[in-house]
């Protein structure tokens, strides 16, 4: 080849490479034809070569340039008609037969505007081919969305049983409490126990990214391996400044080990924080260790507030609404995202993926592991309740009272 020719197709490569980054497809189109009615006889191919298109692609700009019709200004980039047509006027029946399809799956009200269906899409396409039309799993997915239909998850929206009567004026109490405490510059915590998770090399619900088939390897059944156990994470989350404290129980989840996570945020987190505070506010669920009717945890409360001195105002939230609570997702949900796919191989693993737990707010965690014992056995009597210093705040005293530690004697 001569050198010309050889600058000559570097030349042609450059610009078509170009006009790739710089153009619009009809910009192309023209620009491409105008240099091959310059070639000459052959241009089309060794254009089209050059710059990545269809010989017919540079044919057509190679007419319209000698039409004279080079106007880049209009909106239109490609020519009337140009493109794939619809799949709806290729095949106008395919949305009916889709519909027909999913009928006998379907979920949802008719009167709603999302709908939902457990046919998978590839089951979906099969279906459609022996019927006689043309569509992938893709364009199922789009023609789903087109009628209406999604696939969602469950949604845990019903109540299971009947919603406490005055569930509406306990939220409100709650909520103004919190705006009370917060005001004054007095900590609220919302405290729960996560559910309990296995220590050991067992799988994780959850996914994390990695490599392609570099799977994380776990054992093929779950039971607890008795020298590792289970661990029971009591959290506190502070609605005042947005920090959270895990204490990692290794032992049972009672009353005595829900006060002593409370006493374990005072010493590493409340009280370089709200030293000053003369009381605090506790919003929990109302079962579970710190149940409204647990009497181990209200004993074990009097015992903290005398020991710091502190009114610990008590706050459970309405049967049913654990979901309500703060600390599940402001702290739970993201402890549970931060160890994703990942095994709790032993307690210290659990621990650090706890405390490097943090968010775009500046959610920051603290944690500790509290390796003690807590019998399952202890139960409180009722001369030792009738000794604790408790006010219930009425019209739900039940689920609403402040212990000031227990009761003087005379």
């Amino acid at each position: 080849m001569a050198e010309a020719d050889v600058r000559l197709t570097q030349i042609l490569h450059d610009a078509g490479e170009l006009s790739q980054k710089i153009f619009n497809e009809k910009q192309q189109r023209l620009l491409s034809g105008c240099i091959s009615k310059a070639y000459g006889y052959g241009g089309d191919k060794i254009v089209a070569s050059a710059f990545g298109l269809d010989p017919r692609t540079v044919s057509a700009g190679r007419a319209s340039a000698e039409n004279g019709d080079i106007d880049v200004s209009q909106e239109r980039i490609r020519q009337e008609g140009g493109g794939r047509k619809a799949v709806k006027n290729q095949q106008p029946e395919i949305l009916k037969a889709v519909e027909e399809i999913v009928s006998n799956s379907t979920y949802g009200s008719p009167e709603d505007d999302l709908l939902w269906t457990n046919l998978s899409l590839r089951a979906i396409s099969e279906e459609l081919k022996r019927k006689g039309y043309t569509a992938g799993k893709d364009l199922v997915g789009r023609l789903l969305e087109e009628i209406g239909y999604s696939k969602p998850v469950n949604q845990k929206y019903l109540q299971a049983g009947k919603a406490h009567p005055g569930r509406d004026e306990m939220f409100k109490r709650i909520n103004q409490a919190i705006e009370d405490f917060r005001n004054e510059g007095n900590p609220v915590l919302a405290t729960d126990t996560k559910k309990k998770e296995l220590i050991g090399n067992f799988r994780n619900n959850e996914a994390e990214y990695r490599k392609q088939k570099d799977w994380r390897k776990v054992l093929d059944h779950d039971f607890p391996v008795p020298e590792l156990g289970q661990v029971a994470p009591y959290g506190i989350y502070a609605v005042n400044d947005n920090t959270g404290f895990v204490n990692l129980g290794t032992d049972h989840d009672t009353g005595a080990f829900a006060a002593e996570s409370i006493r374990r945020w005072w010493l590493h987190i409340g009280d370089a924080n709200f030293g000053d505070s003369k009381k605090f506010m506790v919003v929990c669920d109302s079962g579970g260790c710190n149940g409204w009717r647990t009497r181990l945890w209200k004993y074990q409360l009097a015992l903290l507030a005398t020991e710091l001195g502190k009114e610990i105002h008590v706050y459970h939230m309405p049967p049913g609404t654990s979901k309500w609570n703060k600390v599940e997702h402001r702290l739970f949900c993201y402890i549970t995202e931060n160890w994703a796919g990942k095994s709790l191989l032993d307690v210290k693993t659990t621990v650090n993926y706890i405390s490097s737990t943090t968010t775009k707010k500046v959610l920051t965690v603290k944690r500790v592991a509290d390796t003690s014992k807590y019998e399952c056995s202890i139960r409180s009597s009722d001369e030792e309740i009738e000794t604790i210093a408790l006010e219930r705040i009425e019209p739900y005293g039940d689920y609403a009272y402040i212990i000031r530690g227990f009761k003087k004697c005379t």
